[in-house]
């Protein structure tokens, strides 16, 4: 079997060839739901006000939003 070309002619790393893929694909789908269930780039112990300025950092919201929701956090 080995003599043969078999093992390097498709047989053996074929089967290399699927696993990593199926490995590949696997790493992929595991980042994109972690990514989606921790809610971006805010970690639990962001303060509201941070949230806030992060979010207009990234352009979600517009000067006036921005202004008006810290000024609603920081009058109570």
């Amino acid at each position: 079997m080995w003599n043969d070309g078999y093992f390097f002619h498709g047989g053996g790393f074929m089967w290399i060839f699927w696993i990593l893929l199926i490995i590949a694909i696997a790493f992929i789908f595991q980042n994109i739901t972690k990514g989606r269930s921790s809610g971006g780039s805010s970690s639990a112990s962001d303060s509201p006000l941070e949230i806030l300025k992060k979010r207009y950092a990234r352009g979600e919201i517009d000067e006036e939003e921005y202004e008006r929701r810290k000024n609603e956090l920081t009058q109570n």
